[in-house]
């Protein structure tokens, strides 16, 4: 079963999966390992072509299509143990390879995706009896998912989105994104482990070595696919959703944050810093711009500098955005807009103020500025260790300016405040799918808050905060004038 990994072997086996991905001869095999580890060997589940990728799926399909849900938990709970004990392979492994985030946060959130990710305790059946009989409702598989997987949170989703639709009783074939393809199909290896491990089929979901837009097309137009979910930009959101098929789609977002006078300042500071640099900003959740009351801002500030925020000044932030947002040329419009740079995604703060010339320690976690509503870290979500903090007059400016900024996404915003009106006024204006008070945003997703996690929060198509559930098709059966026995 799992072993208790040394830092020699999960450095061994992020050098081998990585050497795998370039064509390189992998890794000498290790000696003395579990058979289940992965140590220099091909990926289970992967494929060379899509066709081929979505036949292995379809079979899967077949097999936990046939099983009793005491089976599908079983394997449910494999993935999950193997989860906990490869957290840290997958983490550094994500970092290594796409530059982004931080390995002891993505280590974190795959202990949450283990031990919070529902089962098939979501799927529950619905009766209604009446004078005219009795009829059963049942949440039923749609058949195999075709899954976007994003380079953010790529193993995270993989394995999230792999427990909820095996749930579900539906085959899965994944298209991760290019730049994270090894730490993706890790993760659709260790699924696959998970199942025959607890006695399930030796390929239940599956991936291709290299996905591309062809591939992506090839999944989008197969008639196997009867699903498809969507976890990325909005240019594949839109893609999906545009497919003719039955998608869910998890879309951007540009969280605010409102800071008003009758919040406990000093705890508010510090849980925006936790959620603002936990993963150097890389989940969708976490908070991108801060409208705090002009008279409580500076304590505001003082405490964020306690908790591991550098303050930068205006001339070193316009510097600053000249780095990490770029022009951009939309290939059929022509049309040049600015776009946030894929080097500083998800990098460390540390990594950031060195770009202008600013040298600090491990401890700064996070850049803040006092900006303008205009500033473009206000309009851009940048995924990036950097809030703007914007000075308001009042809840009236608060509320209008974080709706703003939040461009329409319905996505997530968060309030520090003791003001139920306040609350309740901005939770009704901004329409959030996640609203998150007086808490780090990752709080939302159900770290260090009450209710399920997921990395596949679809706004634009209305399922929320994805589940086994979102994956199932509702099926009646009536009985008619029948086995109503009162």
């Amino acid at each position: 079963m799992a072993i208790n990994w040394t830092e020699a072997q999960i450095e061994e086996v992020v050098a081998s999966v990585i050497k795998n991905l370039k064509g390189e001869a992998p890794a000498e095999e290790c000696k003395n390992w579990d058979s289940t580890q992965y140590c220099g060997r091909r990926l289970i589940g992967v494929y060379a072509d899509m066709n081929d990728a979505i036949d292995a799926a379809t079979a899967g399909y077949k097999a936990v299509r046939s099983m009793r849900l005491e089976e599908r938990e079983k394997i449910i709970a494999a993935i999950r143990e193997l989860c906990r004990t490869e957290a840290p392979i997958m983490a550094k492994l994500g970092v290594a390879e796409t530059k982004m985030g931080r390995v002891a946060h993505k280590t974190a959130k795959h202990i949450l995706v283990a031990d919070k990710t529902p089962g098939t305790a979501d799927i529950v059946a619905q009766v209604k009896t009446g004078d005219d009989g009795l009829t059963l409702t049942e949440m039923a598989p749609f058949g195999v998912v075709g899954s976007i997987t994003p380079s953010t949170n790529p193993s995270e989703t993989v394995i999230c989105n792999s427990i909820g639709m095996i749930a579900a009783g539906n085959g899965v074939v994944f298209n991760p994104h290019p730049n994270a393809i090894a730490t993706s199909n890790y993760a659709v290896d260790l699924v696959n482990r998970a199942s025959k491990m607890a006695g399930g089929p030796a390929v239940l979901v599956a991936s291709v070595v290299k996905p591309t837009l062809d591939t992506a097309q090839i999944m989008y137009k197969h008639a196997n696919i009867r699903m498809l979910v969507c976890t990325g930009g909005p240019g594949v959101v839109k893609s999906v959703l545009s497919s003719g098929k039955k998608a869910i789609g998890a879309g951007a977002g540009n969280p605010p944050v409102i800071v008003d006078d009758t919040a406990d300042i000093k705890k508010a500071a510090k849980d925006i810093i936790d959620g603002c640099s936990f993963d150097n900003n890389l989940p969708c959740i976490a908070e991108k711009e801060v409208f705090a009351f002009k008279n409580i801002a500076d304590e505001l500030i003082s405490e964020m500098q306690k908790n591991g925020a550098y303050k930068i000044n205006a001339e070193q932030a316009a510097r600053l955005a000249q780095i990490v947002l770029v022009d951009a040329k939309n290939p059929k419009t022509g049309i040049v807009k600015k776009t946030v740079s894929r080097d500083c995604v998800g990098r460390d703060a540390a990594v950031l103020l060195a770009k202008i010339g600013v040298r600090v320690g491990e401890e700064i976690r996070c850049i803040i500025c006092e900006t303008d509503f205009e500033h473009p870290f206000v309009q851009h979500e940048l995924m990036m260790p950097i809030l703007p903090i914007v000075r308001v007059n009042d809840i009236d400016q608060a509320i209008d300016l974080a709706v703003k900024a939040e461009h329409g996404n319905r996505h997530t915003a968060h309030m520090h405040s003791k003001n139920i009106d306040h609350l309740t006024r901005f939770a009704r204006a901004v329409e959030t799918t996640i609203f998150v008070k007086n808490a780090p945003s990752y709080a939302g997703i159900g770290f260090g808050g009450e209710g399920h996690t997921t990395f596949t929060i679809a706004g634009p198509t209305g399922e929320g905060l994805t589940s086994a559930r979102s994956f199932t098709r509702y099926r009646r059966c009536v009985l008619s004038d029948g086995f109503r026995i009162i």
